[in-house]
């Protein structure tokens, strides 16, 4: 990953961080909020593929784990954001992605993502987890969320990182 670009995704996963925790918790629904971070390692993977995926995944989760009012057993967030990674740089990495493939593609990571954080905090009896029946209650309204912010977050966010993608060597 070219400095440029690293710099770039860490700007991207940094300012998602930071309105996911102040401003996204004032438009909850059902106590959910959007997942910021979770569309910037889906746009990470359809860009870049699954091993720079997975790394901003891990990195991003960890962020999101440990960012103020974490209150959650650490490492939840970086396990669903690395399987999260792996799964959206797998689909299809020869075609760019279209908006119906990317709000798909969006809606299964944002499933599997609130699934994981979910599962886990109910395996691992995290007092700030969920009853088992709100379990799937927050996850639909999670795959929500990410599917409706889809349109303002990801065109951009791909568009910026095809734009600092630096040309093979060797071409013509």
């Amino acid at each position: 990953m070219s400095a440029l670009r690293a710099v770039a995704t860490g700007l991207a996963v940094l300012v998602a961080l930071l309105l996911q925790v102040t401003v996204a918790p004032h438009v909850a629904w059902h106590g959910v909020v959007p997942d910021l971070v979770l569309l910037v390692v889906v746009a990470v993977a359809l860009a870049r593929g699954p091993n720079p995926a997975m790394v901003v995944g891990f990195a991003a989760g960890l962020l999101v784990d440990l960012a103020p009012p974490a209150d959650h057993v650490a490492g939840r967030w970086a396990l669903a954001l690395v399987l999260v990674g792996y799964l959206a740089g797998r689909l299809r990495p020869d075609v760019r992605p279209t908006a119906l493939s990317s709000l798909a593609t969006v809606a299964g990571c944002a499933f599997v993502g609130a699934s994981v954080v979910a599962l886990t905090g109910l395996v691992l009896s995290d007092p700030a987890g969920v009853a088992t029946g709100d379990l799937m209650l927050g996850v639909l309204v999670s795959v929500a969320w990410d599917v409706a912010l889809t349109p303002l977050v990801l065109p951009p966010l791909l568009a910026l990182l095809r734009r600092l993608e630096t040309p093979e060597r060797g071409t013509a």
